[in-house]
């Protein structure tokens, strides 16, 4: 009998996709976690604009990971719609809409990222407090805006969980913590966003956040080293249209 080339899954496009989440979570802990605390200092606009002028290689690196993860995910997020699509239409077309809508968000916040440097070098009629000042405020906002796109990315793995729930294509237990760790996201950027302070709400949100993390290295080394088990068409008996 033969194979339908749409059923079977690629081995090299899995690897692909392990590949590149790993390099998008090495370079997503660069430029999202340790450049801005070397750099921002919260509440202190003149130490911010001093470490940024004085570290303008630290911020230029920031700027190209940056740039490297928004490119890294629009590949990721088509190859991982190919990949499950079969498995689950509609859940697919859900996590990869919203993986895109991160993306975008992405972009914007990248353009609020490199905002402070325009403001500090460029003659564009304000003061060197005021430059600093809105300088600290662009900062502030590109902070904000990674809780936004947590968001989408909440949404994201709460689809991709459970697909992974709904075949066999990779073990459930990734797919367990993909689909109860993205919870973290959402909580955490609905938290912040709305600037409630509860200690209760933050140790769940680290709990949450500590799942969905080893849930989603552990899914890029299985796509990386293992791939996908057996077919699409083999997930289920018969066709499935969520």
């Amino acid at each position: 009998m033969s194979k339908d080339p749409q059923n079977t899954l690629n081995l090299k496009d899995a690897r692909i996709a392990g590949a590149l989440y790993l390099s998008i979570a090495v370079c997503g802990v660069f430029s999202i976690g340790y450049v801005p605390s070397q750099i921002v200092v919260a509440g202190d606009a003149t130490t911010t604009a001093a470490n940024l002028m004085g570290q303008l290689g630290l911020f230029r690196a920031g700027v190209l990971a940056d740039s490297a993860v928004i490119l890294l995910e629009i590949a990721i997020t088509v190859i991982l719609y190919q990949m499950f699509r079969t498995a689950s239409p509609r859940l697919a077309l859900i996590a990869m809409v919203s993986r895109l809508g991160m993306i975008i968000v992405m972009g914007i916040n990248l353009l609020l990222w490199v905002m402070p440097y325009v403001l500090l070098t460029q003659r564009i009629g304000l003061t060197p407090t005021a430059s600093q000042a809105f300088a600290q405020i662009f900062f502030e906002a590109h902070a904000l805006g990674i809780y936004v796109w947590q968001l989408f990315f909440g949404a994201h793995l709460l689809a991709l969980g459970w697909i992974i729930l709904r075949s066999q294509l990779v073990p459930h237990l990734l797919g367990w913590g993909l689909f109860v760790g993205a919870l973290g996201y959402l909580v955490q950027g609905l938290v912040e966003l709305t600037f409630i302070d509860v200690a209760a709400l933050d140790i769940t949100i680290i709990g949450l956040l500590t799942i969905v993390t080893l849930s989603e290295i552990g899914f890029g080394l299985w796509l990386l080293i293992v791939g996908l088990r057996g077919r699409a068409s083999q997930s289920n008996s018969s066709p499935k249209t969520v």
